[in-house]
C-alpha cells in the first residue's frame, strides 16, 4: 500500500506500508539525503517473515511534498508522531538510520516514545551534531553542484565494493529529495545534536554500526550505549556507514530477532 498521509496544512509526506497485517510492526525512518527507498533489500525479505515493514520519506525527500521550511529535528519527529497517530500504530519498532537515527531519538525524547515499545538505531548521528566543517562542505556542494555532492557519497557511505548500477540506484535516490531541504536538514544536523535526549530513552535499544563507518564514527556509537540505559551495541565488522546494504543477511536476521 502507498498513501499520503497530512503532517500540516500543504504538506504531506509519503508512506510505503508492506504487509498490514504482519504481526510486529517496524517503521523505518531514512537517512539524508536519502529515502525510504534505501530500505529495498529489507522491504525485499522482511514482510515475508511475518514483520509489517513501513517506510516514511521526511518531508523534502522521495515522493514527500517538498516545503521550503520546517526541517528542525522537533519538526521533523512531530511529522513522525502524526503518522504513528494517524496509523493508529502501537507496540512498534521505530528504525532510523543516520540522520533518521538522531530522527527517532528525537522522537523517542520529545513524545515519550508515543506508540514504540522498541528503538533500533543505524549509523545513527548521535550524540553530538555533525562536524562544521564536514557539514559545511556538503551544505557548499549541495548549493552549488548537488548532483556531483550526490555522487561522491558511495565513497564514504560503503565499505564493501559495489557495482556501477547500484552506485546509480543510490545516487538516484538522493536526487529525488529537493536541494533546499537537502542543505536545510544539513544545517540542522550541523546545529542542532541530540545529546540531551539520550538519557530519556528506556525502552530497549539495539544499536547497529559498521566498524569502518566514515561518516559517524563506531566510537559515537559506543558513546551512545552508554548514555542509552537500555542499549546493545552490536559492531558490524565488514560495514561502513549502511550495514543495512553492506550486510544485508546479518543485519535483516538480527532485526526479525529484536523485533520477536
Amino acid at each position: 500500500m502507498e498513501y499520503f498521509i497530512t503532517v500540516e496544512p500543504g504538506v504531506r509526506v509519503f508512506v510505503q506500508d508492506l504487509n498490514p497485517t504482519g504481526k510486529k510492526t517496524i517503521l523505518f525512518i531514512h537517512g539524508w539525503p536519502l529515502s525510504h527507498k534505501q530500505y529495498e533489500y529489507q522491504f525485499n525479505i522482511l514482510p515475508a517473515m511475518g514483520i509489517r515493514c513501513i517506510g516514511m520519506d521526511w518531508r523534502g525527500f522521495g515522493n514527500s511534498d517538498k516545503p521550503f521550511v520546517g526541517y528542525s529535528l522537533d519538526r521533523l519527529a512531530d511529522d513522525i508522531r502524526i503518522l504513528i497517530e494517524t496509523l493508529k500504530l502501537k507496540d512498534i519498532t521505530l528504525a532510523g538510520h543516520s540522520a533518521g537515527g538522531a530522527l527517532a531519538i528525537r522522537y523517542m525524547a520529545r513524545h515519550q516514545s508515543h506508540g514504540v515499545s522498541k528503538l533500533v538505531l543505524i549509523d545513527a548521528q548521535a550524540p553530538g551534531s555533525v562536524p562544521q566543517q564536514a557539514a559545511n562542505m556538503f551544505i557548499e556542494g549541495t548549493l552549488t553542484d548537488r548532483p556531483n555532492m550526490l555522487a561522491g557519497l558511495p565513497d564514504s557511505f560503503f565499505f564493501k565494493h559495489i557495482t556501477g548500477p547500484f552506485s546509480d540506484w543510490f545516487f538516484q535516490i538522493g536526487l529525488q529529495g529537493a536541494g533546499w531541504s537537502t542543505a536545510a536538514v544539513m544545517v540542522t544536523l550541523r546545529d542542532e545534536n541530540v545529546r540531551n535526549d539520550l538519557g530519556k530513552i528506556s525502552m530497549p535499544t539495539l544499536i547497529i554500526h559498521g566498524v569502518h563507518d566514515q561518516v559517524v564514527p563506531f566510537v559515537n556509537a559506543q558513546e551512545t550505549n552508554k548514555l542509552i540505559h537500555n542499549s546493545v551495541l552490536v559492531p558490524f565488522q565488514n560495514s561502513g556507514h549502511v550495514p543495512f546494504l553492506d550486510e544485508k543477511d546479518k543485519f535483516n536476521q538480527l532485526l526479525m530477532q529484536f523485533v520477536e
